[in-house]
């Protein structure tokens, strides 16, 4: 059964830091490619942070330097830590997955190239 559980968003001040977690279940995660995005109400969802199976990593230019996406295949677990936090981050945060077959460098940043997506997480900075 397909299953994708993302947390660890909270409020926090502007400059502090979160980890995100994604727990996958139901595929082989080490073949899976995983991503984070981000929605506010009334926006589309932004793409933040990938990362494929032989772990590549690709980064938004506006988080770029200060959110690292990596992955922990024993755990089945993609993380998203997310360092000096600005109030612009606040959102939604979305996990999402992949097989890796399809993850190319001239779709990931495409919503429907994604599978799969974890419920959300709410991640609110405060000024």
């Amino acid at each position: 059964q397909v299953q994708l559980v993302d947390s660890g968003g909270g409020l926090v001040q502007a400059g502090s830091s979160l980890r995100l977690s994604c727990a996958a279940s139901g595929r082989t995660f080490s073949r899976l490619a995983m991503g984070w995005f981000r929605q506010n109400p009334g926006k589309e969802r932004e793409f933040v942070a990938a990362l494929n199976w032989s772990t590549n990593t690709y980064y938004a230019d506006s988080v770029k330097g200060r959110f690292t996406i990596s992955r922990e295949n024993a755990r089945n677990t993609v993380y998203l830590q997310m360092n000096n936090l600005k109030p612009e981050d606040t959102a939604v945060y979305y996990c999402a997955e992949v097989p890796s077959g399809y993850f190319r460098d001239s779709n990931y940043i495409t919503e429907a190239l994604w599978h799969y997506w974890g419920q959300g997480t709410q991640v609110t900075v405060s000024s």
